[in-house]
């Protein structure tokens, strides 16, 4: 495809596409290359233009939630990556205690704004940052709960820009994965139960002590990096590799919390991805299991 075609694919979107855009200021590691193309549709149907345009060129399309859980190579991304971060994919609507919420709604706000309300299910998220698109995709949670427990139904478009939904229990949620399998997820359902206000306040601020405690919070990293294997736990294990403090680069295994890698001053994305594999050799050197990787890297 020549550049001059290349260059005509999103006319009459120019308001909404930007060109050579750096990627990794919109990520929590604040590390990588740029977006060929960078799109934020403000409304449902742009959103399925882009996706038919990108359908019938031949463009790549990725979606981006927060970054709180990827990591861009140094050489940037091909292609478009589509961030929904309007007011439309962005509303939250209560309808007693079921919730329709858009996917570029902030996780933690939602938390805070239901604690508050007393409706519960969601305090177990407490402390999870990125989108609810995002975590929905990749069923947010931790030790205390998931959010793919409370989901009822999600709004999806599929590649021909086509919006449907899916519902349990047609839909399924397991650990960091959900059977979603179209490319964007507009808005979920989220059904909720009547608690008390106080007692939902008190499990967030518990959370937020065992993570102040226990996770390098105040560092430029992405969370976990590993899933946890079946039974077990990706820290421990790389804690017992004694891989606390291994360094390539600027990017270091947290002495914090061992599944962290925290990306430190002159740190490229080159660094982290050589740590991980550095990580993921040691760890199947001593207890013979391949770690399963739990952030994106594009």
């Amino acid at each position: 495809m020549s550049g001059k075609l290349r260059t005509n694919i999103f006319s009459g979107l120019e308001e909404i596409v930007k060109k050579d855009y750096s990627l990794g200021e919109n990520t929590w590691f604040g590390l990588g290359g740029r977006a060929e193309y960078f799109i934020c549709p403000r409304t449902v149907d742009q959103l399925a233009d882009v996706v038919k345009r990108c359908g019938e060129n031949n463009v790549p399309i990725r979606i981006l939630g927060f970054g709180s859980n990827l990591l861009i190579r140094d050489q940037g991304v091909k292609g478009a990556v589509v961030k929904l971060d309007s007011e439309e994919f962005s509303k939250i609507e209560c309808n007693g205690l079921v919730l329709n919420a858009g996917a570029g709604a902030d996780l933690g706000k939602l938390v805070l704004d239901c604690v508050r309300k007393g409706m519960g299910g969601m305090e177990v998220l407490a402390g999870i940052p990125g989108s609810i698109g995002g975590a929905v995709k990749m069923n947010a949670g931790g030790i205390f709960g998931d959010l793919g427990s409370s989901v009822e139904s999600v709004t999806l478009m599929d590649n021909q820009g086509n919006v449907f939904e899916k519902s349990k229990p047609e839909l399924s949620f397991d650990y960091r994965q959900t059977n979603i399998t179209a490319k964007f997820i507009l808005a979920a359902q989220i059904k909720l139960y009547e608690a008390d206000p106080q007692q939902l306040l008190n499990m967030v601020k518990e959370i937020w002590i065992y993570k102040k405690n226990t996770q390098p919070l105040n560092t430029r990293s992405a969370g976990c990096v590993f899933k946890n294997p079946r039974g077990m736990s990706a820290g421990a294990m790389i804690d017992r590799t004694g891989l606390k403090g291994t360094r390539v680069g600027g990017a270091v295994v947290s002495e914090k919390h061992a599944n962290f890698i925290v990306a430190e001053k002159d740190c490229k994305s080159g660094d982290v991805i050589s740590l991980i594999e550095t990580v993921r050799k040691k760890v199947k050197e001593k207890f013979d299991v391949e770690l399963e990787l739990e952030i994106e890297i594009w």
